[in-house]
């Protein structure tokens, strides 16, 4: 089933929940491992990539010992133009708003849209925003950071990428960052927009969780509570119940 309607149906009667395993933070068997603790836990979909640079190779191993534990659908969430694999139900192709690189803004997507087009993956066109304090994306992505209780910029940054045609809209505080995007800063997106709004970085608890969800968010993602929790199945199980 094509994994932006399958995302867009799940919406019409529930928030979302996906996981995020970067391939290059473990082995794939445990990949796979986690994938299985995961989809036990409830999560809808699986995101594969981070914001290192992981060839080819390693995506199309990590995603074979993924789908050997799960039938979720999987989605290449990348940080650059190496990071595909035929594998895959689907790519976010997105673009980060706010790089002060030209690669992150249209140089990668360029680079990789023949590969994409010839392997037939189902593209999703995402706008990516990351805010403060941005971690390891914000610094390899060369970003302009918004405040996480920035309004108006974040705003003028989200009405731009539905204008722009985007399907979905990523707001993202970094991998292991404190805390999530604002609150405020949600709310006042997504009564701004209409494209289902993604938040991710910070959530690693059901209070963190259900804040944000209240808040607006449509779709939440959970990565580094996945790879470095002791116990992967209660600590997703904890934030998937907020949903």
């Amino acid at each position: 089933m094509n994994v932006y309607r399958n995302i867009m149906s799940i919406l019409k009667y529930k928030k979302v929940h996906m996981t995020l395993i970067d391939p290059a933070a473990q082995p794939p068997e445990k990949s796979g491992d986690l994938a299985e603790k995961a989809d036990r836990a409830g999560t809808d979909f699986f995101l594969i990539g981070g914001s290192t640079d992981i060839n080819s190779h390693l995506m199309d191993i990590t995603i074979e010992k993924i789908r050997a534990k799960t039938e979720k659908q999987i989605i290449i969430f990348p940080g650059s133009r190496t990071m595909i694999s035929r594998y895959a139900d689907a790519i976010y192709y997105m673009m980060l708003m706010n790089s002060t690189n030209i690669d992150y803004i249209v140089g990668h997507q360029i680079g990789s849209a023949s590969v994409l087009k010839k392997l037939g993956i189902e593209t999703i066109p995402m706008g990516y925003l990351v805010f403060e304090p941005g971690m390891t994306v914000g610094r390899v992505g060369n970003a302009r950071l918004i405040g996480r209780e920035d309004e108006n910029t974040a705003l003028s940054y989200a009405v731009a990428a539905e204008f722009f045609g985007f399907k979905l809209l990523y707001l993202e505080a970094g991998s292991g960052a404190p805390e999530p995007v604002g609150c405020n800063v949600i709310t006042r997106i997504k009564e701004a927009v209409n494209i289902p709004v993604i938040v991710g970085g910070g959530i690693r608890d059901y209070e963190k969780a259900r804040s944000v969800l209240d808040a607006g968010a449509d779709i939440i993602v959970t990565g580094t509570v996945v790879e470095k929790h002791e116990n992967p199945y209660i600590a997703l199980k904890d934030i998937i119940n907020a949903i």
